[in-house]
C-alpha cells in the first residue's frame, strides 16, 4: 500500500468529513469552488478509489452514494504500518518516531500501550477461554468506519495489518 495520490487525498478528506454517503456531484460542486476541475476527474478518481477498496458505493438512481470502507486514522495507521516495515530496523524506527513526539503525544501513547497490554492478557479467544500474545488483539473481520466504537479504534487498529 502507498499513499493516495494529491486529489485521491483531497476526495478521501471530504467524503471522511461528511456526516453520510456522498455523490460525485456533492464532492464536484465542493471542489470546483476551491479549483478548475472537470467532473470527470472527480468521477474517475472516486471510481478508483472504489477499485482500490478505499470507497464503497450503492447505486441511487443514476448516480453512485460513496462511503469511505476505513477511517482517516485506520488509513494513517496503515501508513505508519507501512512505514515501520520498510524502513529498516524497527527498533530504531520507533525510537526516531517516538523522540519527535511532544508530550501529549507521548501520554497517548503510553495511554495506548496499557490498554493494549491489559486486552493482551484479558482478551476471550473465540472459543470462550482467555488468551494473550500479539494475536490476541486482532480480529478477523474487516473493519471499516461505519458504525464503529471510537475507543476501540483507537487501541484494536494500532496492531491490525492492511488487509
Amino acid at each position: 500500500m502507498r499513499g493516495f495520490g494529491d486529489l485521491e487525498t483531497v476526495i478521501m478528506h471530504m467524503v471522511w468529513d461528511h456526516d453520510g454517503p456522498v455523490t460525485v456531484r456533492e464532492l464536484f460542486d465542493e471542489l470546483r469552488r476551491e479549483r478548475v476541475i472537470a467532473y470527470t476527474t472527480v468521477m474517475s478518481t472516486m471510481d478508483n478509489l472504489h477499485r482500490k477498496g478505499w470507497l464503497d458505493r450503492v447505486k441511487d438512481g443514476k448516480a453512485y452514494r460513496y462511503t469511505a470502507t476505513a477511517s482517516r486514522e485506520e488509513y494513517s495507521a496503515r501508513l505508519m504500518r507501512e512505514a515501520l516495515d520498510g524502513g529498516g530496523d524497527p527498533e530504531l524506527v520507533l525510537s526516531h518516531f517516538v523522540a519527535d513526539m511532544d508530550g501529549t503525544e507521548s501520554e497517548v501513547l503510553r495511554t495506548v500501550v496499557r490498554r493494549l497490554a491489559v486486552r493482551r492478557v484479558w482478551a476471550p479467544q473465540r472459543g470462550g477461554g482467555r488468551r494473550s500474545g500479539a494475536g490476541a488483539e486482532r480480529g478477523g473481520g474487516k473493519s471499516t468506519a461505519r458504525g464503529r466504537d471510537q475507543q476501540s479504534a483507537g487501541a484494536g487498529e494500532a496492531e491490525r495489518r492492511p488487509g
